[in-house]
């Protein structure tokens, strides 16, 4: 076996970020995305209003791993595949029209990272 040899593309110290607000069943939330200079994700961060539960604690460990992963060259479509369709609470409507009912946190971040970055590319001009 051979270790990971693709070099890790780390993120300016000022950059670029998109923040959406979105509520699922009720539970709000906030997404944070962190570009590279060619506006495209470099990391997630997703703070939900019940603080301090457990799921806040896994989401936050899902943020770290997804944005390594973005870091270490994981194509976004890739990502956006992995994690669209994954069920689990909370799950149900949202208040996007763009993505009606969520399965899931992560089902929900993946379809909209899919929407605003793969569906519609961004322009790279500020």
């Amino acid at each position: 076996m051979t270790p990971l040899t693709a070099p890790r593309q780390v993120l300016p110290t000022t950059r670029r970020s998109v923040t959406h607000k979105f509520t699922i069943a009720g539970f709000e939330g906030y997404l944070t995305i962190g570009l590279f200079d060619d506006n495209t994700p470099g990391e997630i961060f997703i703070k939900m209003s019940k603080e301090g539960s457990t799921l806040s604690g896994l989401i936050q460990g899902f943020c770290r791993a997804f944005s390594l992963a973005l870091q270490y060259g994981l194509p976004l479509q890739d990502a956006v595949d992995r994690f669209r369709g994954m069920r689990f609470e909370p799950h149900g409507p949202t208040n996007n029209p763009d993505i009606p009912e969520a399965a899931s946190i992560l089902d929900y971040v993946a379809r909209y990272l899919e929407l605003r970055f793969l569906t519609h590319p961004q322009p790279t001009s500020v």
